[in-house]
């Protein structure tokens, strides 16, 4: 007979947890069951050094959360652009993050045609932005100097693509206030950096995509203030 593995130290952990946060706010299940209202999307890498509410310091309830290998947003993934309509239509987010990170797994096996089977696929959409920024990689130093390159350049192609759905189209031609974000997280100092992609209407979005390639390029990055 085989024997189950039921992870009770998890479901110590959790109790917990839960303990923790009821010492501190006696209300706050209650609370959290009868609603969500959270102000932020986040769409961000499955990768699980990088855990969204904890980076910004928010607590659950306070953060939509979708996340993927690479945080990629592809026109024809039903699951992310659920995520993304629920949030902007229903939800009223104030704030759709598009956030990559630094060590990224899944960009540096599209970086360099790593084959892992099924994912190889999903990571055609990374070797794109690769393949259309060559000459930016033409100027690095090395290998992983690229692939940061890359995990950047990334998330400013999926900020670009958010933008461009019918989603977001709808929303900013209702004047709905509703701005999007491309950041990065680095493992290494646990900072997150703006890549200035920011948009609050479709008019925005060609110059905040060029501001964004010129920063990447120059290699100018600084970690974000929040303003």
């Amino acid at each position: 007979m085989t024997r189950m593995r039921t992870l009770a130290g998890l479901f110590e952990n959790n109790r917990k947890w839960a303990r923790r946060i009821t010492e501190r706010d006696p209300a706050f299940f209650q609370r959290l069951s009868e609603q969500q209202s959270p102000r932020y999307l986040w769409i961000g890498c499955s990768d699980s050094r990088v855990p969204a509410n904890e980076i910004v310091g928010l607590l659950p309830g306070e953060l939509f959360v979708h996340r993927n290998v690479a945080n990629v947003v592809v026109h024809s993934d039903l699951n992310c652009l659920s995520v993304l309509q629920y949030a902007v239509d229903v939800l009223k987010v104030e704030h759709v993050i598009v956030c990559g990170h630094y060590g990224c797994g899944g960009v540096r096996a599209a970086y360099t045609n790593a084959s892992f089977g099924l994912i190889d696929n999903w990571l055609r959409h990374v070797q794109d932005v690769r393949d259309r920024y060559a000459d930016v990689f033409a100027k690095a130093a090395d290998e992983d100097a690229d692939v940061d390159r890359l995990c950047e350049l990334n998330v400013i192609e999926q900020v670009r693509d958010v933008c461009q759905t019918t989603i977001m189209q709808d929303a900013w031609r209702r004047d709905q206030p509703v701005t999007v974000h491309g950041w990065i997280y680095d493992l290494r100092d646990g900072l997150l950096r703006d890549l200035e992609c920011t948009s609050s209407d479709a008019a925005d979005v060609p110059d905040a995509y060029s501001r964004a390639l010129a920063i990447v390029e120059r290699g100018a990055l600084k970690t974000g203030d929040g303003s």
